[in-house]
């Protein structure tokens, strides 16, 4: 009868959660954490764009401003050294030609006001028109026809010469009248002013600085005179407390959003979940889940889940409990037919034993014993069988071989009480049906041995084979070596239950007619 297995349910390891990769807190937050932080660069963006844009707009004002004040200056600078130019170019040939000197003067008496005054000399120095300057006459730029220098703090100096050098002119145009040149009140921002010439900077106009974060954007415009280059700078769009707090604060509400969406997702989601995965992990079958701590939850859901795994462990628990009442009737039962069929069993043996009594021929005698050494060897198994059932670990065929021997000697006939029979044989472990064909095949090998020789000496060695879990089942006998009456008891009666039984062990059955061995490999469960 096949065993029943015990129900030792695996309820705990399914009921189990497995250790997550990545906690689902986590991916929640990441993924909030994501999108939030999608919507911060979006508002950092605009910020950002709104201030180039910003920039853009002082660029454009800035290079309206520059051009205006370059052509002022240029055009203002540019008239009086062609004046001066004019005198100078008519003075060198004439020295006393005081109409020239007149009218250069009368081109710098506007300028007079603010200081600036003019000087024309002759090749030796000597003063031919205007008033003394505190400056020397620059060097001359090559391909211009003015050369200039600039006087830090104090203004600008121009000059320009006869073709034939025989008379030069210099000019002196000092801050007031750089700065009465450049109307700030025309641009609708201020500028700073500054004419450079070799990297020498004279600053015209300057602002202060509202702030340290203030940036300035500069453009610089060639004049178009001895080299001379306005640089004008104004103010992009400042760096202010507003725009800081503009850029900072979308990163600020993002990192405020993840904080507290952590919070809340730990507070709702995580701690209840953490909980529940604790009272799961502890839970044995039979017992019914105590879900007192989640029930405070704060989501309804896990409330709701908890109720569900103590809806189940009571199920289990009920089915546990039948299983385990089942169990109980069916083990009983196993016993009762246990018991009943090694009572049938001693009772055919015993009918068979009062038959042989009652037997008048020796043929009749021998008949009964052979059916009865079957009968025992049938009881062998199914006695063996019914002790390991508690463990389900399989027969042992050294204790079975050694009582189906013993079996065998005490049914012997009168004529083989000679019979010897040595057993070498592995404390191996097989299930019933080979346990059954083996001791049947045993006790026809042993039988047929006797039979052939009365006084045989038998060996029945069982021992692991090379192939793995086979055992190698070898019976030798001088009696099992090829002879006429071996032959004939073979094809008369043994060979095809021996054949059968080979069959049933799904292996072939060998003989060796020179050493009189049989032998066969089996399957095996272990060892013991």
């Amino acid at each position: 009868m096949a065993s029943i297995p015990p129900t030792d349910v695996e309820a705990p390891e399914r009921l189990r959660p497995a250790p997550p990769r990545l906690a689902t807190g986590a991916k929640l937050v990441l993924v909030l954490g994501s999108t939030l932080l999608i919507l911060a660069a979006i508002a950092v963006f605009a910020t950002l764009q709104t201030t180039r844009l910003a920039d853009s707009e002082a660029s454009g004002r800035l290079r309206i401003a520059a051009n205006e004040d370059a052509r002022a200056i240029a055009a203002e600078l540019m008239g009086d050294m062609t004046a001066l130019r004019v005198a100078v170019r008519a003075m060198g040939k004439d020295p006393l030609d005081m109409a020239s000197c007149a009218r250069a003067q009368g081109v710098f008496a506007q300028q007079s006001l603010t200081g600036a005054r003019f000087l024309i000399t002759d090749r030796n120095g000597r003063t031919l028109c205007g008033d003394p300057l505190p400056a020397a006459l620059p060097t001359p730029v090559d391909g211009s026809p003015f050369s200039a220098d600039v006087l830090p703090g104090k203004g600008l100096v121009l000059a320009a010469s006869s073709q034939d050098g025989r008379a030069q002119a210099r000019a002196f145009f000092p801050l007031p009248f750089l700065q009465s040149l450049i109307d700030q009140s025309s641009t609708a921002m201020p500028v700073e002013s500054a004419l450079e010439l070799d990297g020498e900077l004279l600053p015209i106009h300057q602002r202060p600085k509202s702030s340290t974060l203030e940036r300035m954007k500069s453009m610089r415009t060639e004049l178009g005179i001895a080299g001379l280059v306005l640089r004008t700078s104004a103010p992009s769009a400042p760096i202010t407390s507003s725009l800081i707090v503009a850029l900072a604060l979308p990163l600020l509400m993002w990192l405020a959003a993840v904080v507290l969406g952590w919070f809340i997702v730990d507070r709702l989601l995580i701690r209840p979940l953490r909980r529940l995965r604790a009272i799961v992990a502890t839970y044995q079958p039979g017992e019914v889940l105590d879900i007192s701590q989640v029930e405070a939850a704060p989501a309804q859901e896990i409330r709701d889940l908890a109720d569900t795994f103590e809806a189940i462990t009571r199920t289990v628990a009920t089915h546990e409990a039948g299983l385990a009442e089942g169990l109980v009737r069916q083990t009983k039962l196993t016993r009762e037919v246990h018991h009943r069929v090694k009572n049938n069993l001693q009772v055919i043996s015993s009918l068979i034993n009062f038959h042989a009594r009652g037997a008048t021929s020796p043929e009749a005698m021998a008949a009964y014993s052979s059916i009865q050494r079957r009968v025992d060897a049938l009881a062998v198994v199914h006695r063996h069988h019914f002790a390991e059932l508690e463990e389900n670990r399989g027969l042992n065929l050294r204790t079975m071989i050694g009582e189906l021997a013993a079996n065998i000697r005490a049914t012997a006939p009168e004529n083989a009480s000679g019979i010897g029979i040595s057993l070498d044989v592995a404390p191996l472990l097989v299930n019933q049906d080979v346990a059954v064909a083996v001791a049947f095949l045993v006790t026809e090998t042993i039988e047929l041995a006797m039979n052939c020789d009365s006084a045989a000496q038998i060996r029945v060695a069982i021992k692991p084979a090379e192939q793995e879990n086979r055992a190698l089942v070898r019976v030798v006998s001088r009696a099992l070596v090829e002879t006429d009456d071996l032959r004939s008891l073979i094809g008369k009666r043994y060979g095809r239950v021996m054949e059968g039984l080979a069959r049933q062990l799904r292996a072939p059955l060998h003989h060796d007619p020179l050493t009189g061995a049989y032998e066969i490999a089996v399957p095996i469960v272990g060892r013991d």
